[in-house]
């Protein structure tokens, strides 16, 4: 069975620092692409950050450029989200996604594996 498991949410102060990753087990994830996702209360899942498979490309929503890292360990099949200069607009539930498209990942549409999310909270 395919997991993606997030872990490292939680409450932090504006300002502050704060790492989400996403473990992937079940298969191996050789040649997807992976990314992050965020709800926020009464909003439409938003795109956050991708990661293509050799790491060699990465993308951001404008919205977080500057602030968030987006990082993998193939070796771990992890997936990490370093946010810095966090902002209570950045609170939501993060989601992780990985598909073999690019497109897929950025768009959030047809993603074939979705994680169940792990909340952040930024107070101000």
């Amino acid at each position: 069975q395919v997991q993606l498991v997030e872990s490292g949410g939680g409450l932090v102060q504006a300002g502050g620092s704060l790492r989400v990753s996403c473990a992937a087990s079940g298969r191996t994830f050789s040649g997807y692409t992976m990314g992050w996702f965020r709800q926020a209360p009464g909003k439409e899942r938003e795109f956050v950050a991708a990661i293509t498979w050799t790491g060699g490309s990465t993308y951001y929503a404008d919205s977080v450029k500057g602030r968030f890292t987006i990082s993998r360990d193939n070796a771990k099949n992890t997936m990490y989200l370093q946010m810095n200069s966090l902002k209570p607009e950045d609170t939501a539930v993060y989601y992780c996604a990985a598909d073999r498209s690019l497109v897929a990942v950025k768009s959030g549409r047809e993603i074939d594996y979705w994680g169940q999310g792990t909340q952040v909270t930024v107070s101000s």
